[in-house]
């Protein structure tokens, strides 16, 4: 299994933008399918955006379509979430997650990073 280690979350009031970062260890980063998702203390753990193995396709989220960009640098074992124009409603924990294919189900992927809260202030 791969570590994975998410930073970048913080306050930023709405309509401001954050980058969150997992890095990843181990040599095998690059066969994981990558994909960040939200949840909130009594919810169920959301998807939001997702990048296959060799960044050549993503995946998204309707609620997050058009503002956020996922990405990943395979030599730097690490991979992204561009949050633009944020909203209030994305306030939450941000956990990146790896698995074998890219997948809107947090079933599909092994393995999870301890997560960053983001909060944006109205």
């Amino acid at each position: 299994q791969v570590q994975l280690v998410e930073s970048g979350g913080g306050l930023v009031q709405a309509g401001g933008s954050l980058r969150l970062s997992c890095a990843a260890s181990g040599r095998t980063f690059s066969r994981y399918a990558m994909a960040w998702f939200r949840q909130t203390t009594g919810k169920e753990r959301e998807f939001v955006a997702a990048i296959r193995s060799n960044g050549g396709n993503t995946y998204y989220a309707d609620s997050v379509k058009g503002r956020f960009t996922i990405s990943r640098d395979n030599a730097k074992n690490t991979v992204y979430l561009q949050m633009n124009s944020l909203k209030p409603e994305d306030t939450d924990v941000y956990y990146c997650a790896a698995g074998w294919s890219a997948s809107d189900s947090a079933n599909e992927y092994r393995s999870w990073g301890q997560g960053t809260q983001v909060t944006v202030s109205s």
